[in-house]
């Protein structure tokens, strides 16, 4: 364990990921990664009209990439520094958590975030203050882990131990930009009772597999094909989900 925390090289820098990822989807030419059903998501919702929220922004996100499109955009996250060093200037950026957003009713047509369901503590107060910002019939769209594929179940068992030792050796994430995880709202089972407290109704929830999340060279790689080919479709390791916001008197129940 010491020797990944010390290592000053990633095991799995994310150009090398990138480059499995290639070879999978050579091998399987249906497939497409996670982060890109989530962006092909937000960019279908983004126009000349549109106001979009990034809750948990980071550095940059999709927004980074794809706020032009958009009439406005604004990201909120609770690491000042994070927020500082946005890649992406004109996106307005308000240091905030996802359980108390800053900014009036029915403000945003589209509201986004990745990789951050997983780290809420107060997911059904999130899920509340998504809801109260989206206008009606206004979308929310998400990327984040699956909590029943393994790999997050041994994370669960292991109360954060899994993640101390994986994040700095396998990506070389600085300790300051690793966050911990409680996976409260990284099942569908959960995700849906929030959503629906919330007052939004499912559109689509795709659950992806990724065979590269363990391919630090070809055995790994080969390895990660294999148990793909096990683990059930309810548990492959990402969600992307889609949400609309049910407009009044039309509310889930």
């Amino acid at each position: 364990m010491g020797i990944l925390r010390r290592c000053p090289v990633p095991w799995l820098p994310l150009h090398k990921q990138e480059q499995y990822r290639e070879r999978y989807k050579a091998l399987k030419p249906s497939w497409q990664p996670a982060t890109e059903v989530y962006e092909s998501l937000v960019a279908g919702y983004l126009g000349p009209e549109a106001k979009v929220l990034d809750v948990g922004c980071g550095r940059g996100g999709v927004l980074e990439r794809l706020h032009p499109k958009a009439a406005l955009s604004a990201g909120i996250d609770v690491d000042i520094p994070s927020l500082r060093e946005h890649r992406a200037p004109a996106v307005k950026r308000v240091a905030a958590k996802a359980e108390d957003i800053p900014f009036a009713n029915e403000s945003f047509d589209l509201v986004i975030c990745s990789w951050v369901l997983e780290h809420l503590r107060e997911p059904e107060a999130a899920f509340r203050e998504i809801g109260r910002v989206l206008k009606p019939g206004g979308h929310f769209v998400f990327l984040t882990p699956n909590a029943l594929h393994p790999i997050p179940l041994l994370n669960r068992l292991s109360p954060g131990r899994l993640q101390r030792v994986l994040v700095p050796g396998f990506y070389g994430r600085a300790e300051e930009d690793t966050f911990s995880v409680v996976y409260r709202a990284n099942a569908e089972r959960d995700i849906e009772r929030f959503a629906r407290k919330a007052g939004m109704e499912r559109v689509s929830l795709h659950y992806i597999e990724d065979p590269t999340y363990i391919a630090i060279n070809d055995f790994f790689f080969r390895l990660g094909i294999l148990m793909e080919r096990f683990i059930p479709s309810r548990c492959k390791v990402h969600l992307v989900g889609d949400y609309i916001k049910s407009h009044p008197g039309n509310r889930p129940g």
